[in-house]
């Protein structure tokens, strides 16, 4: 069995002009240019063009190539045979055998028995964006991705707090807060490392930095709260007393903005600022003199990231460190905190309510002449007769449809889409919901990654039956390889769809090779910027490797195979695309006003019928017809300002044609400083700032535990260190690291000599769920009792060529040490289940 190379090894054509994309490494996704030389990325450069990022990248997006091109690509459907070996099938086999399994295990359990896990990794979502379709004809109803890992404690918090997501203007703020966040490597924000060398030169600005490690950010601050691993709550609870205690805060704003201040006050005002100081291994004089600055200085940002979102207490940290900026009014000025819009919602509203609408008063005579012109054009609608909506479309008659319409696509949209394509969702949001077996809070649409084994595991009549993995690799990248590779194992039917034969497609039952991120039209839904926001769709610099095909299509392919659409449906909305975007858009309004149930299958329409007059590999991008239609909805004003205006569908449907037609990308929102109180999703505008939960949690911290080593394992690892030469694990091929190839094990002099150890020696890494044999590197960064792996490695690349057109995967080797191999599902947050990776006990032995 192989993975063909297929035209990347013919004679390189001549190099071509320079086209515009982006990298793909990180939630940033810098705009670059490529210069093609045949199938190869020869020459990668920041785009000057590119209204978000102008021109700045670091130097990992130079290595692109390696994703793109090598023997890990796979060209032709794979499927298991009974001696575990994969035999190549045909793509339509592939798919009919697919497709009639799934209807069996839907007939037979349901199909909520039927588990989606994927996202797309850091810029690849217009294939899960398809894939709602498919679970809405499935009638699937629990979906995970990685943002279960990391972000669901901070979202709930957002959620209950106001409503939505920050962000920071990092550039022009006087207080750089970052806590378990090392930018410098992570970035996150655009041109992070040149505005991090600003900062750090001008005696008028400060970086704090909470983390364990002497990281290359912690280098550059002035304030380094090196924390003992694990006691972030206790260092960050004390700095949010001083600025009680003290009187540090800012009380016209919380008059003005918040409410439960009260509550807040009466926890943090009796908080024992030396014990908690000594605890989290601070001295207090330095966690004083770091909250004076955050309390007296004129704008703060405050970062936080996976260093602290999986750790202990993840979820209590996440409000400790907004109170940090709310307390102090550092909100909606130049250099502080704002909400933002999004092209689409990458989770869920976690509220736990919605919004009040406004209600305008019109009279009864018009409420009627409403009704009846709504009445009319479902009828229409159902009637097939799309010539006649487009008179209606004119008129603001039509407006109720068009309300009901996205209305219904975003009721059916949402439950489906968990983290990826979401609105307000209610009190599901907010965790009331749970999963069938473990009962684990589901928050923003998301199954905890801690629980999916345990969800399968189980002779539970609800368990997982089969499960969906859309370019993930959760046989690496969850907690517990081991477990879940087991729990894969138990399930009736797995489907994996990557690029690459990954850990995860050699244990599926099905393996589908994608095209790759610069094949296809793409996209990200990390649209985090203020004041313009940009969204950007990559166009495809090369056509899909023969043998593979873009997620959409094969989404597309099932769906049709389910037959759960009738075909004049389809037909009528492809006369209607025919007969322009007003008229597509006022039957596809009112078809799904008539048939909420149709609306459930909107990404699957929208490709059949939109998306059948662009290209053929940007036929996936008709599913942001719907998003734009939703953005401008629900963003109208600041959607007008970014040139999208007028009535009903025509923001729109602009918005749409300037996505499609852009090179480098369009903002599609523009705000003001005053505007991004429209962020806040709460009737009365202001911040909901006790949280009894979190705050009955900080009350007693005091008596809470605060250690988890032991003698048999008494150092902390932290299992997925960010460093120069690693990123995510789509990158394969071990040669993009130019230095530290094995990704050597960081340790601070003392434990290396307390263990006789030195750099380069061998040593064996030990945890209550597995050992690995490590190359050891005495560092600086580390403090005493805190060791670290880097993230990304330990997964395989086809070393050499079988003689035919392509590599044995079979012979397939691995670089490095796998960190879930070491990691534990049972090591999670207590709230939202996010898993310890930071915070694994762990020993060290020599190797002799």
């Amino acid at each position: 069995m192989t993975a063909r190379t297929g035209p990347s090894t013919a004679k390189p054509a001549s190099t071509e002009a320079a086209r515009s994309t982006a990298c793909i490494l990180c939630e940033c996704n810098c705009g670059i240019t490529v210069e093609l030389d045949g199938r190869r990325l020869a020459k990668i450069r920041g785009d000057k063009d590119h209204p978000a990022s102008e021109g700045y990248t670091c130097e990992k997006a130079m290595r692109l190539d390696l994703y793109q091109n090598g023997h890990h690509r796979l060209t032709k459907p794979l499927k298991r045979q009974a001696d575990g070996t994969y035999a190549e099938i045909d793509w339509d086999v592939a798919l009919d055998e697919i497709a009639a399994k799934l209807v069996d295990i839907k007939h037979q359990h349901g199909g909520e028995s039927i588990f989606f896990y994927g996202g797309g990794g850091q810029g690849n979502h217009l294939g899960s964006a398809n894939s709602i379709a498919l679970r809405g004809a499935l009638g699937s109803k629990y979906y995970s991705n990685a943002l279960a890992q990391e972000k669901t404690g901070e979202m709930w918090v957002d959620g209950k707090l106001y409503g939505g997501h920050t962000k920071g203007d990092f550039e022009h703020a006087e207080v750089m807060v970052f806590i378990g966040k090392n930018p410098w490597q992570s970035h996150s924000f655009p041109r992070a490392r040149p505005v991090l060398k600003a900062a750090a030169s001008d005696p008028q600005r400060s970086i704090i930095v909470v983390d364990p490690r002497r990281s290359e950010t912690a280098a550059l601050a002035d304030h380094h709260l090196q924390v003992l691993p694990g006691r972030d709550a206790w260092l960050i609870a004390a700095l949010v007393a001083t600025l009680v205690q003290e009187d540090l805060i800012d009380q016209e704003f919380l008059a003005e903005h918040t409410t439960g201040y009260e509550q807040v006050h009466q926890v943090f005002a009796k908080l024992d600022i030396p014990a908690f100081a000594a605890i989290s291994g601070v001295p207090e004089d330095q966690v004083r003199t770091a909250a004076r600055r955050i309390g007296t200085a004129s704008s703060v940002t405050v970062y936080e990231d996976l260093g602290t979102q999986q750790a202990p207490h993840s979820t209590l940290v996440s409000y400790l460190n907004k109170l940090l900026w709310i307390l102090t009014g550092n909100f909606a000025k130049p250099g502080t905190m704002f909400l933002h819009s999004s092209f689409v919602a990458i989770a869920g509203s976690s509220s736990g309510g919605k919004s009040k609408q406004r209600r305008s008063g019109p009279g009864a005579r018009f409420r009627k002449a409403r009704a009846r012109a709504l009445s009319r054009a479902m009828a229409i609608a159902a009637s097939g007769a799309a010539t006649a909506l487009p008179a209606l479309a004119r008129q603001e008659m039509l407006r109720p449809v068009v309300e009901r319409g996205s209305r219904a696509m975003l009721e059916a949209l949402v439950p489906l889409a968990g983290g990826m394509l979401a609105g307000d969702m209610g009190p599901a949001a907010g965790g009331e919901r749970r999963t069938p077996v473990t009962g684990a809070r589901i928050i923003a649409g998301l199954v905890p990654c801690n629980s999916i084994a345990d969800e399968i595991l189980t002779d539970h009549p609800g368990r997982f039956r089969a499960m969906w993995m859309d370019s993930v690799n959760p046989a690496h990248s969850l907690p517990g390889s081991a477990r879940f590779r087991e729990a894969m194992r138990e399930l009736d039917l797995t489907v994996v769809v990557d690029v690459a034969f990954t850990e995860t497609a050699r244990m599926a039952d099905y393996v589908l090779p994608a095209a790759s991120q610069f094949e296809k039209a793409e996209a990200t839904f990390f649209n985090f910027e203020f004041p313009r926001n940009v969204f950007h769709l990559r166009k495809p610099l090369l056509e899909p490797l023969p043998g593979t095909l873009p997620e959409p299509e094969i989404y597309a392919g099932l769906i049709r195979r389910l037959g759960v659409v009738e075909t004049d449906v389809v037909d009528r909305l492809r006369d209607a695309a025919k007969a322009g975007r007003e008229t597509f858009g006022a039957v596809f309004m009112a078809l799904s006003a008539a048939r909420p149930e149709v609306a459930k299958l909107a990404p699957y329409l929208l490709h059949e019928s939109l998306g059948q007059d662009l290209p053929a590999n940007e036929r996936g991008a008709a599913v942001l017809w719907g998003a734009a239609q939703m953005c401008a909805m629900g963003n109208r004003k600041a959607v007008a300002r970014a040139g999208f205006d007028g009535p009903g569908l025509a923001p729109g449907n602009a918005l749409f044609d300037a996505i499609m037609a852009a090179g480098s990308g369009v903002v599609f929102t523009e705000d003001t400083w005053d505007s991004v109180w429209d962020y806040v999703r709460r009737p009365d505008r202001r911040f909901t700032i006790a949280i009894d939960e979190l705050l009955e949690q900080a009350r007693n911290l005091g008596s809470a535990r605060n250690s988890w080593t032991t003698a048999e394992f008494p150092l902390v690892l932290a299992a997925g260190e960010r460093r120069s030469f690693t990123a995510n694990t789509i990158i394969r091929n071990p040669d993009w690291r130019r230095r530290d190839r094995s990704g050597a094990l960081r340790i601070s002099e003392h434990d290396a000599t307390g263990l006789g150890l030195s750099t380069g020696d061998r040593a064996r890494l030990v945890t209550a769920s597995g050992a690995a044999a490590v190359q050891v590197e005495i560092s600086d960064m580390m403090q005493p009792g805190n060791i670290a792996l880097p993230n990304g490695l330990g997964v395989d690349f086809p070393g050499g060529d079988d003689g035919t057109d392509g590599a044995n995967l079979d012979a397939a080797m691995a670089t490095g040490t796998a960190p879930n191999e070491l990691t534990s599902s049972h090591w999670k947050d207590s709230f939202a289940g996010t898993p310890w990776h930071k915070h694994v006990p762990a020993r060290l032995e020599l190797i002799g």
